[in-house]
């Protein structure tokens, strides 16, 4: 079978290390340094102090309340690393680090699938176009569940990518991956797994082989212990609890008869995947447009293909639709656009090439002028602005911020120069990835305790801790979020009784959430306003304590 032509020497020792680099570079900042961050971080470092304060795994719990939404293994992972390094970190920076390890499993797997599908060195090219994608970057280091169930993709998908050649390593991985998926979010991964095994036998030849049938025997094996374990305890635990987390979180969700998560349209993929996938996408599609009818006569573009259009139908097909959710989609596309760095027309990567330095150098300057005047209050007039947006925030010269925000823009200068020495069209991929990575070093850096003022919710609910009487029965809630009602317990060690589960106000005490429109109405005639907070510079949300007149 031909392979595409090798875009980078597979002996050079300058790209193995710079992939390297690059990859601890973009997977390291933002894991510690700051609050656990709504809506997503908040509300599953809840699910995580319970199992660091409780010990129990099997029920999520959030806020005293089970929370049957997914399985445990990210909030397990996360409470182990808790355990690990909390002596050393804050407990949420700690859990934090569960999702660089979920996410360097992720590029190690898909580097490995690169390389197995297209030979040497598009391993290398596939986790630099992954890492460049944009929306990954965000949601990349983000203590969610979404980064295992991404890891588990990555995992099976390289089962896959060896199953007509080592069929019980294949197998395991094959299974291993849509277990881990399964135990992540539910049914979601194994069952595009699922779908996408039953389907490339049925539409091509080349994967109707006994090798391929025992690979999916071997698969079935591997994840029976996933598909087992905890839900078996489960449901010896509560067969209610089960059957909340089994048909409403997941087949109610998916369908859209539990009514619960947003409904963004069937469309929604189709309208972020432009910029959420970028670069990926357009090479991708450029890998197709080049080989045409040739090229889908190929197994590995069969595979990624068919993969990526179950992953795009299924997710389509849901009534509940966010963007994170995509995140599995990246995987595929960027298996598909690694053949298709090599036969780049010249135009196309130069201007690709020229785009990103530009764009990354123009926004890496930003970053830091910006910065320079929000510390040293000149110009007085930007100073002034950025100051105002977060007024919780007071400028500080951090010299470790400073020093790796500086190293990091030195070597995004030297590798935009030393990367000169390679063929044209790799290095328009590795400068984008360096970019990538540059900007999110700064803000993760430089730009992190701002934002971190602004986001955190730790100097609302200590405010509010002293706000409260020095005896009180206990405290019920109106309106109070998930992310909320985890980070309050986590800040103040309170939880709430919600007037939406308990019907009815039996407690003395009542924390409301609503808009700073809302007028100040106590809840009754008996009934006064102690106190009232937001997080600093947020003009939207407002939180009012009231407290029952005897």
């Amino acid at each position: 079978m031909n392979r595409p032509a090798t875009p980078i020497h597979a002996d050079s020792r300058l790209t193995i290390f710079m992939l390297a680099a690059l990859c601890l570079a973009w997977i390291l900042p933002g894991l510690i340094g700051h609050q656990p961050w709504k809506p997503d971080e908040a509300y599953s470092f809840g699910l995580v102090y319970h199992i660091l304060q409780s010990g129990d795994w099997i029920v999520p719990t959030l806020g005293g309340e089970p929370f049957m939404e997914k399985p445990p293994l990210y909030y397990l992972s996360a409470a182990l690393f808790g355990k690990m390094f909390s002596p050393l970190l804050a407990p949420h920076d700690a859990a934090r680090l569960a999702t660089g390890f979920f996410m360097a499993l992720t590029l190690l797997f898909t580097g490995i699938t690169g390389r197995a599908l297209w030979g040497k060195s598009h391993g290398r090219l596939t986790v630099l176009i992954l890492i460049g994608c944009l929306g990954l970057l965000i949601r990349g280091h983000e203590m969610i569940t979404d980064i295992a169930q991404l890891t588990g993709f990555a995992a099976a998908i390289y089962g896959f990518a060896l199953s007509r050649r080592r069929v019980l390593l294949a197998g395991f991985w094959l299974g291993t991956g849509a277990g881990i998926g399964f135990m992540s979010k539910g049914l979601l991964a194994p069952g595009i797994i699922g779908v996408t095994a039953v389907l490339l036998p049925i539409l091509f030849r080349s994967w109707r082989s006994r090798s391929y049938a025992s690979c999916l025997a071997v698969a079935f094996l591997a994840i029976l212990p996933w598909l087992i374990v905890w839900p078996t305890l489960l449901y010896l635990r509560s067969p209610d609890l089960f059957m909340e987390w089994f048909w409403v979180n997941n087949l109610g969700r998916f369908l859209g008869f539990a009514h619960l998560g947003p409904g963004n349209g069937h469309w929604h993929y189709f309208e972020i995947l432009p910029w959420f996938a970028w670069p990926a996408w357009p090479i991708a599609l450029w890998t197709l447009w080049h080989g045409r009818r040739a090229g889908l006569a190929r197994p590995e573009i069969q595979l990624a293909l068919t993969l990526f259009l179950v992953m795009l139908a299924v997710l389509s097909a849901a009534s509940d639709a966010r963007e994170v959710y995509a995140l599995p989609m990246l995987l595929p596309l960027a298996l598909l656009a690694a053949p298709g760095v090599a036969s780049l027309r010249r135009g196309a990567a130069s201007a690709l090439n020229w785009f990103s330095i530009m764009t990354f150098g123009f926004f890496g300057g930003l970053f830091w002028f910006f910065w320079f005047a929000m510390v040293s209050g000149h110009p007085a007039a930007r100073a002034e602005h950025l100051r105002g947006l977060q007024p919780g925030y007071t400028p500080v010269f951090e010299p470790l911020h400073f020093a790796i925000a500086l190293l990091a823009t030195i070597a995004w200068i030297i590798i935009v120069f030393r990367v000169k020495s390679l063929p044209r069209n790799p290095r328009t991929v590795i400068n984008w990835a360096a970019g990538v990575t540059l900007v999110w070093v700064m803000i993760m850096t430089l730009w992190l305790p701002w934002l971190d003022a602004g986001k955190s919710y730790r100097s609302m609910f200590a405010s509010l801790q002293q706000a409260l009487p020095a005896r009180h029965a206990c405290l019920a809630s109106s309106n109070l979020g998930e992310p909320q009602r985890a980070l309050l317990e986590y800040y103040t060690n309170l939880t709430t009784r919600r007037v939406e589960v308990y019907k009815g106000i039996e407690c003395d005490l009542l924390l409301a959430q609503g808009n700073a429109n809302d007028p100040d109405t106590p809840p009754g005639a008996d009934w006064q306003k102690i106190w009232q907070g937001s997080r600093p510079g947020d003009k939207s949300e407002r939180y009012r304590l009231f407290q029952r007149v005897p």
